[in-house]
């Protein structure tokens, strides 16, 4: 695929990933006189950002971090801690969506510490 397509494939996602984790407006509108809706927690601690730091390609591994949608790798701290499923539900909780859909990540490196997919051949340092 030609890197100018892939690129404004990518852009596109990254859009339509933006504008569908939008939240919802509400189907009918608060009355006048009702109190303001209270703020929606959102998923805090490492379940929501995991640990995506490195030192080394070897301190990284593609693991499932879960987005609105279900299944989505990213590549993480071996040791990080990841949570889907509180992700999937707060999503629920929030009245969130994502795109469902994700880049196949065949494996990971340390790009200025911190674990980035790789995109073409894998590097091999000599």
């Amino acid at each position: 695929m030609p890197m100018r397509l892939r690129a404004s494939l990518l852009v596109l996602s990254l859009l339509l990933g933006a504008i569908a984790c939008a939240p919802r407006a509400p189907a009918t509108p608060p009355a006048a006189d009702s109190p303001p809706p209270a703020a929606t927690p959102v998923v805090r601690g490492p379940a929501a950002e995991p640990d995506a730091s490195c030192r080394v390609a070897a301190d990284c591994e593609v693991k499932n971090v879960g987005n609105c949608c279900g299944y989505f790798p990213a590549c993480v701290n071996k040791d990080a801690t990841v949570d889907p499923e509180a992700v999937r539900a707060e999503c629920e909780r929030s009245g969130m969506a994502s795109v469902c859909g994700w880049k196949d990540i065949q494996s990971c490196d340390c790009v200025q510490g911190q674990c980035r997919a790789v995109d073409g051949p894998i590097r091999v340092d000599r």
